[in-house]
């Protein structure tokens, strides 16, 4: 079934995409992605500003139209401060949001969404780690694969990904539910072992992807291209630092702080201990392996989810629902749904769409250890 999704590969040839050729063109576009990706250490990004995170005000509950109840929490009571606009040399940028409605949208991926990079933002030193893990799993050639090692693939994968789709993602970055101290040091400690850097990093540029999608301020813009979408920026010394005051309201705890500078210790004591359980298999297929299928199925949220799929709401962004990655990550493939209520804890709004995230934190939420979980519009998960 014909999606209607084209686009231009890095040497200009048109590509039109099939529900069931998908596959396919996801090795053709990585090769010419990388094929044409300019390497160089140079600096390109402009002087820009973010302050605090979206206004809301307390006293009122909250099921995706409205503001939050705050009431108590870990977080600041106070508000976060925004500005509407960013600067880019001498010259604002703004932008605007159009409003939202219910009805379906087909429009098309940008033109250049499959373009080479503009300019090389790309750092080589900093990316050798980031290759060397693709090819320690490789090695298991040599000492084998046990059951063992396979379990911890396993284990480790859903772990780390519960705690990036529920900590990182619909706590840190959206606030979509309240808990205690000790429950948000867990997401973040988790979050840190799936080797995504900290939690105020992630959802700091996170905040800035949805308030400026699909621009070039998003810091994981599709217009970049593929490749830069779904792996480049992160590679980019323009982002190797978290953003400036976009996270005034968790980086006020100083144990977020702390683990969000020393994010090496949960990866690294993760990788001791699938060694210690299994062996030279249970760190090359327990640990590496898994972190690299761990990284791309989160980084395909950033680049697939934005290509290939359906679009049930008119967003002004090129969002899409898609069933496959929603399994590989929890839920988070109902990405068209996402961005319309991005504030929202449900991911998959209709019954039929697996959102495994929001079952685990709907049952954390009889007991107690998370609370005012924000749901969406009722017409909308009708």
């Amino acid at each position: 079934m014909a999606l209607g999704v084209s686009g231009v590969v890095g040497d200009g040839r048109a590509v039109s995409i099939t529900e069931r050729s998908w596959f396919r063109h996801i090795g053709t576009l990585f090769v010419t992605e990388f094929t044409n990706l300019q390497w160089s250490t140079g600096i390109t990004a402009g002087n820009q500003k973010l302050l605090g995170c979206v206004s809301r005000t307390r006293g009122s509950n909250f099921r995706g139209s409205g503001p939050p109840n705050y009431g108590a929490g870990p977080w600041p009571r106070d508000r976060c401060e925004t500005e509407s606009n960013l600067t880019e040399g001498n010259s604002p940028i703004t932008t605007t949001t159009p409003p939202l409605n219910g009805t379906t949208d087909d429009r098309s991926v940008p033109e250049d969404l499959t373009s080479p990079l503009p300019h090389g933002r790309i750092s080589p030193i900093s990316s050798i780690p980031f290759f060397v893990v693709h090819l320690l799993p490789f090695l298991a050639i040599f000492t084998g694969v046990t059951w063992t090692a396979v379990i911890l693939c396993f284990v480790t994968y859903w772990g780390r990904m519960f705690f990036i789709t529920a900590g990182y993602h619909r706590y840190f970055s959206h606030r979509t539910y309240r808990t205690g101290r000790v429950f948000q040091f867990i997401l973040a400690f988790g979050g840190t072992s799936a080797a995504q850097k900290g939690p105020l990093w992630w959802a700091g540029h996170h905040r800035i992807h949805h308030r400026y999608t699909d621009t070039e301020i998003d810091p994981h813009t599709p217009r970049k291209g593929f490749w830069w979408s779904h792996v480049g920026w992160i590679l980019s010394r323009d982002t190797k630092d978290q953003p400036e005051n976009t996270m005034k309201d968790f980086a006020r705890f100083p144990e977020i702080r702390f683990i969000s500078r020393f994010d090496w210790i949960a990866p690294w004591s993760l990788a001791i201990a699938c060694f210690l359980i299994g062996g030279l298999p249970g760190l090359l297929i327990g640990f590496f392996l898994s972190t690299v299928l761990l990284w791309h199925s989160t980084f395909m949220i950033n680049s697939l989810a934005h290509v290939y799929g359906r679009r049930r709401f008119r967003t002004n962004d090129t969002s899409r629902n898609n069933a496959l990655l929603a399994i590989l990550a929890m839920g988070e493939g109902w990405h068209n749904n996402h961005h319309r209520q991005a504030s929202v804890c449900r991911q998959g709004l209709k019954w039929y769409e697996i959102d495994v995230t929001w079952y685990i934190l709907a049952g954390l939420e009889k007991l107690h250890i998370i609370w005012d979980v924000r749901r969406p519009r009722p017409e909308d998960a009708a």
